[in-house]
């Protein structure tokens, strides 16, 4: 549709001298360029994830920081408080996930939240949260990392978003053994369990077993 109206535009303005259309043609593609780019990020990502999941050594994709920055970029430009929030979200996550500099990624994450929230965005506001909580359990931070991930679990329950529900459990039942609530810990990985294998969500399956098993040979 973007693409057809920018087509449209062009021949207003060749064969009949009217470039009223051309600046919004241009927004149009800006915002198409931004949401392609951000696509395009979440993939590599996809892929860098999938990847570590299988034991593969991983390296960053030097195409994947420079989409999400670009996305950001035209979306800033366009004043789409939205979809600059998420992809101020993806460049926190590899700062965080990729490149292990939690110091860089958490102002990030914390402007993505911010701006979700102005924009109702539930879905990346409740991602912000969650890695804003990854970043505080592994200063030792419990309680707060506790928030965050109780929070954010309960965005997704309100979006039904199922599966993610399920990874911010295996979180907090790291958390509660942190905090010495072993019986809690084992009633959340069930939950967490029973809504994985419901949601067919085989990675996060996996991902509470590997944290049974870790948390058993805890001392």
């Amino acid at each position: 549709m973007r693409i057809e109206r920018a087509r449209t535009a062009y021949e207003q303005a060749v064969y009949r001298g009217d470039v009223s259309g051309l600046t919004d043609a241009g927004r149009g593609l800006d915002a198409l360029e931004a949401d392609t780019a951000l696509a395009r990020g979440r993939i590599l990502h996809a892929r860098f994830l999938a990847e570590r999941a299988d034991g593969e050594a991983t390296v960053e994709d030097p195409g994947e920081m420079p989409l999400f920055e670009r996305a950001a970029e035209l979306y800033q430009a366009l004043g789409d408080v939205r979809g600059e929030g998420e992809a101020a979200f993806w460049i926190g996550c590899v700062h965080q996930v990729i490149r292990r500099d939690d110091r860089t990624a958490v102002p990030h994450l914390e402007h993505s939240r911010s701006l979700a929230a102005q924009s109702g965005d539930q879905h990346t506001e409740a991602e912000a949260l969650r890695h804003l909580g990854i970043s505080a359990h592994m200063a030792d931070r419990l309680d707060e990392a506790r928030e965050h991930l109780e929070e954010s679990t309960r965005l997704r329950r309100e979006i039904g978003a199922l599966p993610g529900v399920a990874a911010n459990m295996v979180g907090l039942a790291y958390i509660a053994v942190g905090q010495d609530r072993h019986a809690d810990a084992a009633a959340i990985l069930d939950e967490a369990g029973a809504i994985a294998r419901f949601q067919q969500a085989h990675a996060i399956v996996r991902q509470i077993e590997e944290a049974r098993t870790a948390i058993r040979a805890r001392p």
